[in-house]
């Protein structure tokens, strides 16, 4: 790492104590912090995550949120998803308090060369290509952020003449400071988080902040056929290298190549990673097969054009299970694809009654109170030959922990089937 003196004996509180505030404590407790973290939620996975933390030194506040920790820190890191109305937030911000970032943590202790991949859909099997095309060019990388373990958890462990490939939604981006990525990759821009973000424009300004600090000997790669990202890279002092669509290839694999060109790694080396990729879970990741019923899980896919895009790669006939927490979509860009794809619609969680709304009379609909009893009823309805597929177009924070757990637990309702099969 470099930087390691720069956080000691500071007074850091990490507001979040999910995965990402996790390593971010005991990782700033290695470096000789001193910590405190405060989430509002006490359940399960915080009381969980409480005996993991490397020292009860630290001080753990749960269910609430404390004025005056915010008002002695030197610093406020945020996790993913705290919103920019937390009292957490707000009180930092009357005090002078620092706020920063997850990302911009480890960014100040990260020697590696960073490629930050962002965009409304797409981030995470992009990111987990040009990490695996970098593995196959034998570079020594590290593939972390809003995929696998956070960038904080993996950070001490790099050294000079690494890689790390990060995914990083706007909500991270939001908080950075210094944060600048070697290459930084967006690869589309649509209709998301209105529920976080007022309009669009506020939406693609949080997107676009991942090249803000980017210099002349950095590099900007975004998509040639988005009109809002092509008038971005007018503004970037970064050099614009623009991808389109390789034939054969959909526009992520022609992200992943034009990375590829700035290393200067050949294209035929990295379809050769193309060919042999066996995809990434929780996306499009078929689970099982049970009576020629194969199961689906695209737990991640959380907006409308994600779950286009599955529906669109499946050939048989759909049972879809879809819904969760709102952020602010218009789901009825999906009425005509839906209507000739899809058996029946279930419906789960806070967003069933807008998404029935916008689809009414278009396909069959049902609803389920659970995931679990969403898998038993689409299995019932299914024929042999269809495809039940979890696509939800929503977040998974009204039920789950984050879409992993909606994911694992579409798995394992799967996997109760096949032994009462």
């Amino acid at each position: 790492m470099r930087n390691i003196n720069y956080f000691r004996n500071k007074k850091v509180t990490i507001v979040g104590f999910a995965r990402s505030g996790l390593t971010a404590a005991n990782l700033l407790y290695d470096l000789g912090a001193k910590v405190s973290i405060t989430d509002n939620r006490d359940n399960e996975s915080t009381r969980l995550n409480t005996a993991k933390l490397k020292s009860k030194e630290m001080f753990l506040e749960l269910g609430a949120h404390s004025r005056g920790i915010i008002q002695n820190s030197d610093f406020v890191i945020l996790s993913p998803g705290v919103p920019a109305q937390a009292l957490p937030v707000i009180w930092a911000k009357e005090f002078g308090v620092r706020l920063i970032s997850e990302i911009e943590l480890a960014y100040i202790l990260c020697p590696a060369t960073i490629i930050a991949v962002t965009g409304s859909n797409g981030k995470t099997t992009t990111t987990t290509l040009i990490g695996k095309v970098l593995e196959a060019s034998g570079r020594r990388v590290w593939t972390c952020g809003n995929i696998g373990n956070p960038f904080s958890g993996e950070v001490a462990k790099m050294a000079q003449g690494d890689y790390v490939v990060l995914e990083v939604s706007s909500f991270q981006l939001e908080t950075i400071d210094k944060f600048k990525p070697k290459i930084s990759v967006i690869l589309n821009f649509s209709r998301n988080h209105l529920n976080w973000y007022s309009n669009m424009r506020d939406y693609l300004n949080a997107k676009a902040r991942i090249f803000l600090n980017q210099e002349q000997a950095d590099y900007l790669v975004l998509n040639q056929a988005d009109e809002a990202l092509r008038d971005l890279g007018k503004k970037a002092k970064a050099k614009v290298v623009f991808f389109g669509r390789d034939e054969g290839l959909n526009s992520n694999q022609s992200a992943v190549i034009a990375v590829g060109n700035i290393l200067e790694i050949s294209k035929e080396a990295v379809l050769k990673v193309f060919r042999d990729f066996r995809g990434v879970e929780h996306r499009q990741e078929c689970v099982a097969r049970i009576n020629n019923v194969k199961f689906i899980n695209d737990s991640k896919a959380t907006t409308v054009e994600s779950a286009m895009w599955a529906l669109e790669s499946i050939p048989e006939p759909i049972i879809w299970i879809a819904g969760g927490r709102d952020k602010g979509l218009d789901y009825s860009l999906i009425r005509g694809l839906a209507s000739r794809k899809v058996r029946n619609l279930i419906l789960i969680g806070e967003a069933k009654d807008k998404i029935k709304k916008s689809l009414e009379g278009a396909l069959s609909m049902s609803d389920a109170n659970s995931l679990e009893d969403a898998v038993s009823m689409a299995f019932r309805q299914a024929h042999p030959g269809d495809a039940v597929l979890l696509s939800p177009m929503c977040s998974s924070y009204d039920m789950f922990q984050d879409y992993e757990d909606r994911g694992a637990r579409f798995k394992k309702a799967v996997e109760e089937l096949t032994r009462g099969k």
